[in-house]
Order: C-alpha cells, then sequence, then structure tokens
C-alpha cells in the first residue's frame, strides 16, 4: 500500500487494556512529531469493549476497520470467564489476516545475543489453532479424552510462502528457512513443506537462499548460533512459540513489533500483553507500539519515516540513554517519549 506524502490517512486506533493507553497515547506523539498524518477512527475491543458493549470485539471495532483498512492496536485482555473468545483471533479470522510478521532487531547492546537481526512469517489462520477441539467421556469423566485437530490446507500453505518468499526479496534479505515437523506430523506440516518446496523451485530458485530445518532443531539453534538464520515461515503454533523465543534475543516482548496482514486489512500491534499490574503507573515501555507503527509506515510506502522513528528509538535508548525501568533505566513513559519526540523534531 502507498499513500501521497501529505494525505491523512483512516486509520483505525484500538488503544486496548493495562498499559495500552498509555503506549498508545506515547505512540501518537512519535509519530506526529514525525509528520505522519492520520486520520484516526478510536475504537474499544479487549476489556474495554467488554465493558463499553458486552463485546469483547464490538461491531463497531469491526466495520471501523473494513472501512479503513488498516488498524494500530494496543494489547487486549481477553475475559477469563463467560466464554469469550480472543479478540486477536477473531480478528484474523474476520479480515483473513493470513500472514503475521515479526521482526526482531537487536536495539540495546551488551545483551547475551548482540547484532540479531531476524524476521519470522507465521501463518495466522490455519494449523493446530482452527479451534477444532472436543472432549470424549469416559466412565463418567466427561473430561476424560482431549482432541484437537489441525488443518493446513495447500491453498493456505501456498499463501503464506509466497508471502515470506516476496518479503524476503523485496527487503534484501539473503535466505528463506522453511520450519516444520514433517518428520513426524507428515500430513499437517508434510504439506507445509512440500508446498515451499515446489514453490521455491518454480519460482524463487535463484533469486534467494533457501532451506529447511525441523523445529525442535530451531528452537535449539536459534539459542545456539542464531546468526545463521535469516527470514524464517512457519506454520501458525510453531510460528507462535518461536516468535517469543526470538523476541527473546533483543530483550523480550518490550521491544516485539508484530503486523497481521491479509488481502483486505492490515493491522499493526504491540504483542506484549496488557501488563495490568503496571498500568496507570507511567513506567510502560513504549517501544514495541512504536516499532509496529514504524512497520505501518513501511506497509504504507513510507520507509522512510518509519527509518526515521527506528533511528529515534535507537539514539534515544542508546545515544542519550533514556530507557525505561525494563530496559535498565529510571525513565517514566513520558520521559522517555519528551526525548523521543526532541530527536524526531530535531
Amino acid at each position: 500500500m502507498s499513500t501521497t506524502p501529505h494525505a491523512a490517512i483512516p486509520a483505525t486506533l484500538i488503544p486496548g487494556d493495562g498499559i495500552g493507553p498509555e503506549i498508545t497515547e506515547a505512540t501518537l506523539r512519535a509519530l506526529d512529531a514525525l509528520g505522519a498524518k492520520f486520520e484516526w477512527d478510536r475504537q474499544v475491543a479487549g476489556m474495554a469493549g467488554v465493558n463499553a458493549c458486552g463485546d469483547p470485539l464490538p461491531q463497531a471495532c469491526v466495520d471501523s476497520i473494513r472501512r479503513t483498512r488498516l488498524a494500530l492496536k494496543g494489547p487486549l485482555e481477553t475475559p477469563v470467564a463467560g466464554g469469550y473468545r480472543s479478540s486477536n483471533v477473531r480478528l484474523r479470522e474476520e479480515f483473513k489476516l493470513y500472514a503475521n510478521l515479526r521482526p526482531a532487531h537487536t536495539i540495546i547492546p551488551g545483551g547475551r545475543y548482540e547484532n540479531i537481526d531476524l524476521v519470522l512469517v507465521r501463518e495466522n489462520n490455519e494449523g493446530l489453532y482452527m479451534g477444532y477441539e472436543h472432549f470424549i467421556p469416559i466412565d463418567g469423566d466427561p473430561h476424560a479424552v482431549g482432541m484437537s485437530t489441525g488443518v493446513n490446507t495447500r491453498q493456505g500453505c501456498r499463501r503464506i510462502c509466497r508471502f515470506a518468499f516476496e518479503y524476503a526479496i523485496s527487503h534484501g534479505r539473503k535466505k528463506v528457512t522453511v520450519v516444520h515437523k514433517a518428520n513426524i506430523m507428515k500430513a499437517l506440516t508434510g504439506i507445509f513443506l512440500e508446498t515451499a518446496r515446489e514453490l521455491y523451485e518454480k519460482e524463487y530458485k535463484g533469486r534467494i537462499g533457501f532451506e529447511e530445518v525441523i523445529v525442535d532443531a530451531c528452537a535449539m539453534k536459534l539459542v545456539m548460533n542464531p546468526w545463521q538464520f535469516d527470514v524464517l515461515v512457519t506454520t501458525n503454533l510453531f510460528g507462535d512459540i518461536l516468535s517469543d523465543e526470538i523476541a527473546g534475543l533483543v530483550g523480550g516482548l518490550g521491544m516485539a513489533p508484530g503486523a497481521n496482514i491479509g488481502e483486505h486489512a492490515a493491522i499493526f500491534e504491540a504483542v506484549h500483553g496488557s501488563a495490568p499490574d503496571i498500568a496507570g503507573k507511567g513506567i510502560a515501555n513504549p517501544i514495541a507500539l512504536m516499532l509496529a507503527a514504524g512497520m505501518m509506515l513501511d506497509h504504507l510506502g513510507r520507509q522512510d519515516l518509519g527509518d526515521r522513528l527506528r533511528q529515534g528509538i535507537d539514539d534515544t535508548v542508546n545515544v542519550d540513554k533514556v530507557r525505561t525501568g525494563d530496559l535498565g533505566g529510571t525513565a517514566t513513559t513520558a520521559q522517555f517519549t519528551d526525548a523521543l519526540v526532541k530527536r524526531l523534531a530535531g
């Protein structure tokens, strides 16, 4: 998607729960300092949606995203009781957001791992997360047997693998690694591996590097030598697990942005939780949502602004040494944002 430089871009804004409103306001300040013009339609979801209208994904929120086809979202809390389904899962299903994009880039040096630059592409709608589950009662125990059915389709596998190959090529990456468990789950992940191989041979061979790795070996290699990887593509469950592992290489979920991309909408988010224990204290780290906003700018064809935002965050953390408590500093959310805004406006 691209846009003219000076037009205000219609977008849905979902501040979310817990620390969501605080990090959202910080991110809006950063975008304003960049001169990135958005026409925000504020909506509620998660617990805020339940409190407002009894639904963690109100119809007004869905209608807004259907109109704007673009959203920036803070963390959403799923109510434990009441049979509510995850708002995040419902959004992925509603808008067929088949690609979950999770980049991980080292911002703060001196940790266990230096110079991490990885991208994980996760299939977002199929696999074992489709929710085809049931119990079988035996001898009076209603939950004696639990069963779950995973579904991967040829079309879905081809779509996410093509997304990964195209992303890697357009972003100047060198290699795509297909992560699977086809040695054991021969049908469910075998179809994924088979489709990736066929697509590579027919359309991408000679244009990008390609390799295969079994998921458990991949998890080990990410800890031992993450620099051997570049872009990884995998199925839903494996992607959920590995993306959090990769976030751990760069400081945790507080540094991890995410994008959920489909044919008709794109939703950008901080992938961490709502952190209710620190909500309202003004000490939350807003970097993940800010980085997600940078991904949104890239998606809109404004990588120049996205690069400025990322560089501003890097300089604020490493040159100005302004860091929130989770990064070893003492800055409040507002103090970090003030320092970043000064950088961006300078």
